[in-house]
Formats: C-alpha cells, sequence, structure tokens
C-alpha cells in the first residue's frame, strides 16, 4: 500500500519568486488533485498495466488539457508557464498521467488549433478541453521512428476523400481515443495531418502489451487499412513535416518540466527516508555518502528549474527556438533518470517495491528519455545548432 503523499517541492533558489501567484495557485490545485486522486491509485493501476480511464475527465475538469488554447475554443487561455507547471505536478504522480494530458494538449489540440479550419476546431477542441473525447497522436512507425522523414503511410486522391493506407506505432491514449491526428504522404510525397475519428471502416487502434514502463499508460498502434478520409478531416494550415515537428515542440516542452517533476518525487521520497532510516546507531542521511547523492539531487532539479523557467518566458514572448526546447528536454529526462536510480539505491530493498514511488518512475523515465526524440537524437539537434554540421546525413 503507497504511503500517504505529503510531498513538498525543492525550491533551493527561491524560483517561486518568478512565478506571478496565478501560476501558484494553478500548480497548488494540480498538486493537491494529484494526492487526491492519482497518489491513492496510481499503483495499483501500475502493477496491473491498466489505464485509470476516469482521470480524462478529471484532467479535462481541471483545465490540463490544452490549457494554452484560447478559452473560445474550449482551452484555458494560460500562459506556457502555467502549462509547464501543470504538467511538472501531472509527472510528480505519474508519468503516464502526463502523458495522457501532454498528447491531448500539445500533439492534439495544438495542430488543430494551428493548422485546422474553423469548423475543425469548433467540432473537435471544445470536445477535447473537456475530456469528452480523448485524442492521440500518429507519426511514429514501425519501420521509422527517429526518421520521420522516411514515414509508409500514404494517401490517395478518391475524389471527396482520400484512401489513407498504413500504420503508426507507440501511440500513447490509442486503444481510448476517440481522435486521432495522424501524419501520412500524399502521392506526391508531401506529409499533411489528417484527422481520424474511431469508427471511421479499415481504423483500428490494437493495444500494445508486455511493457515494463508507462505501465498505467495506454500504449497501442494505429492501423490504416484504405481508410475513406473526407478531405474536410485534413489540416488546411501546414504541409510537409514542419507541421508535427512543430506539435513535437510543444510537447517535449511539457516533457521538459514533467521529468523535473517525476525527479522532485523521487529526490523528497529519498530525503524523507534518509531522515527517518537507522543504519549503524544514526540516520542513512547522516552518512557523507548519502548526503553527496541528496546534494547532486537537489543541484541538478534547481538548474532544469531555472532552465525550465527561462524556457517558458522565452515561449510566452515566441522566441523560444526549437533547439532550446530541445536541450531541455534531454537536459530534464537525463538528471530525473540519473536521480531516479540514485534514490532507489538510497531506499535499498524497499526501493523496489511498490510502496515507494521511485521504481514506478525510474521504470516510466527509460520511455520519457526515448519518446519524443531520444538522449542521443537530442544531443545531435545541440551539435547541429552550435556546430553548423549535419551529423544525421
Amino acid at each position: 500500500m503507497a504511503q500517504q503523499d505529503l510531498f513538498q517541492s525543492p525550491d533551493y533558489f527561491n524560483v517561486d519568486e518568478l512565478l506571478t501567484d496565478e501560476h501558484k495557485l494553478i500548480r497548488e490545485t494540480v498538486r493537491n488533485y494529484v494526492k487526491k486522486e492519482i497518489s491513492p491509485i496510481i499503483e495499483d493501476y501500475a502493477q496491473r498495466a491498466a489505464f485509470p480511464q476516469q482521470i480524462v475527465k478529471q484532467l479535462g475538469d481541471l483545465g490540463c488539457f490544452g490549457p494554452t488554447v484560447p478559452v473560445a475554443y474550449g482551452g484555458g487561455g494560460l500562459d506556457y508557464i502555467s502549462y509547464g507547471l501543470m504538467m511538472q505536478e501531472l509527472e510528480r504522480g505519474d508519468s503516464g498521467v502526463r502523458s495522457t494530458a501532454s498528447v491531448q494538449g500539445s500533439l492534439v489540440m495544438f495542430p488543430i488549433y494551428a493548422y485546422g479550419s474553423e469548423e475543425q476546431k469548433k467540432k473537435y477542441l471544445p470536445k477535447l478541453a473537456s475530456g469528452e473525447w480523448l485524442g492521440c497522436f500518429g507519426l511514429t512507425e514501425p519501420n521509422h521512428g527517429s526518421d520521420p522523414g522516411s514515414m509508409e503511410s500514404r494517401f490517395t486522391d478518391a475524389g471527396d476523400h482520400v484512401i489513407l493506407n498504413g500504420s503508426k506505432m507507440w501511440i500513447s491514449n490509442a486503444p481510448y481515443a476517440q481522435v486521432a491526428v495522424v501524419w501520412a504522404k500524399g502521392e506526391d510525397g508531401v506529409v499533411k495531418g489528417m484527422i481520424l475519428e474511431r469508427g471511421m471502416e479499415g481504423f483500428s487502434t490494437p493495444e500494445t502489451h508486455g511493457k515494463w514502463s508507462l505501465r498505467a499508460s495506454a500504449t497501442g498502434e494505429l492501423v490504416f487499412d484504405n481508410v475513406k478520409v473526407p478531405k474536410e478531416n485534413i489540416l488546411p494550415g501546414v504541409k510537409g513535416l514542419r507541421g508535427p515537428l512543430s506539435c513535437l515542440t510543444k510537447a517535449r516542452y511539457g516533457i521538459a518540466w514533467g521529468a523535473v517533476g517525476a525527479a522532485m518525487d523521487c529526490y523528497y521520497t529519498a530525503l524523507k527516508y534518509s531522515q527517518e532510516r537507522t543504519q549503524f546507531g544514526k540516520p542513512i542521511g547522516a552518512f557523507q555518502i548519502q548526503q553527496k547523492k541528496l546534494a547532486e539531487m537537489v543541484t541538478e532539479i534547481t538548474k532544469a528549474q531555472l532552465l525550465n523557467w527561462r524556457m517558458g518566458v522565452l515561449m510566452n514572448e515566441n522566441k523560444v527556438t526549437p533547439q532550446q526546447v530541445s536541450m531541455a528536454k534531454r537536459n530534464a529526462c537525463e538528471i530525473a533518470t540519473h536521480i531516479a536510480r540514485d534514490a532507489r539505491q538510497m531506499l535499498g530493498g524497499m526501493g523496489i517495491t511498490g510502496e515507494f514511488s521511485v521504481m514506478r518512475h525510474m521504470m516510466n523515465l527509460e520511455s520519457v528519455i526515448t519518446y519524443e526524440g531520444t538522449h542521443d537524437i537530442h544531443l545531435l539537434i545541440t551539435g547541429l545548432d552550435v556546430t553548423g554540421f549535419n551529423a544525421f546525413s
């Protein structure tokens, strides 16, 4: 049985002074939701590899779906620091819960808002924002992960509709989604986005089983077998890889904040354990090597908090570059995986049990460090940006 959630976040450099009262209120609201609704149940769902479907409506009611989308379309009309803090708190609870919200807001609602027609925005965004509908995003394919430009999914013109064939893999939310934003190549080789709805003939979403990571998140495939997609479902505002890549920039922004939330939870758990667990006549936190681990954890969390805050300011000013977001995503995932591992070791044998959250975070982060750009791919994005040499080709 998981212990009562008493989490308090570290703020070693008074980063809270950089936040508005509204930012802090939003963070507190989501933190309280996680303590009340997520922490008591998440271990059971993760152990059973089951998706807590009730969170979809809860996250909608809380305003965690598309919080930066204008109020006119059902969103929250909030800034990007608010969005980041929401993702931080959700992932502090579980990476899978944050993934559900990230996909809905950044990968489904954002492209419909940014590139959709007025009719598409009015039809889909309010239902996605409220949690009435769950969405997913189809880019990654069985043979093409880091190289989306080589995708094999194709659509052909058939008058008032197109015929879509192909498949996508590792798709969060897929088994339960009513809506899918899918990217495929036309007969001219140009990538376009389109909105698929559950129930379209030839469209199926088989679930992916056997995961050791993100076990409380629903993952599946998208399979297209001569699916008829009405032309009014094609996103008119973008073509080429710029469309899906811009969505990934928004999602990576949320991941950068979210992974820090997971790191904070691991640090807090290890800190409390080190103050209460006694060995050789004193709390283990009194030993130098344990203090070294905790000091390094809080240092890396602090650096990541400052990086994320600055990224949020730049995002609000529409000045952030995809390369800056890439660096923040890679950094947050790297520090979080190291912190989770050190925290696990500090807890000894208890660290592998479901009584504490650390091992679950540790396994989840193995997915988070891989999806939406692997650790190595993000390193090369930074490398290209600083040297001007393209190591991808």
